[in-house]
């Protein structure tokens, strides 16, 4: 979001040269800058102790592929927080331990996305009103499912490699 009046007065913003930032918008009034805003949101591979991953489909988001379990962080919650209540609502399953990835910034929506690896014990599903379905897929048939390229299929990818090289046997096991 780019600010062109001060959230905080109303003001007209001007632009203002800030240090090494540039030009930015600057309210007179409050004399404040306002750097540009981007929502801050969690992506999740779930994975059980079988090297599988749980993958959804969300209608409203893409009826030929499975994606990641994502969602926004709440104010007054962590981001390993928000991947943990993201997975519990969605898939109804608890995480078992969760592990930061890296972050990637999905620049259709001016979201970042903070991608983390969860463990999870592999049961059924319970899944919430925003999920029309839910799978568990064998890390040699995973990628197949997702879209190439896409934010969650890097995220896949980048864990299937963390899984591997801590146990080399996760590989063989497909």
């Amino acid at each position: 979001m780019h600010f062109s009046y001060c959230p905080h007065c109303g003001s007209k913003l001007i632009d203002k040269e800030i240090g090494d930032e540039g030009m930015l918008p600057f309210c007179e009034e409050c004399h404040i800058p306002l750097w540009d805003m981007f929502s801050t949101c969690v992506i999740c591979a779930v994975v059980n102790e079988y090297n599988e991953v749980a993958l959804i489909r969300q209608n409203y988001v893409t009826t030929e592929n499975y994606v990641c379990i994502a969602g926004f962080i709440k104010p007054e919650e962590n981001a390993e927080e928000a991947a943990m209540r993201e997975i519990k609502e969605e898939i109804g399953l608890n995480v078992r331990e969760i592990q930061y990835i890296r972050s990637y910034y999905y620049p259709k929506k001016q979201m970042l996305m903070l991608g983390f690896m969860a463990d999870i014990s592999k049961d059924d599903f319970t899944l919430s009103g925003e999920v029309d379905g839910a799978a568990w897929f064998p890390f040699s048939k995973v990628l197949s499912v997702m879209r190439e390229g896409s934010i969650a299929w890097q995220l896949v990818k980048e864990v299937m490699e963390v899984k591997i090289s801590q146990n080399p046997q996760a590989d063989e096991s497909q």
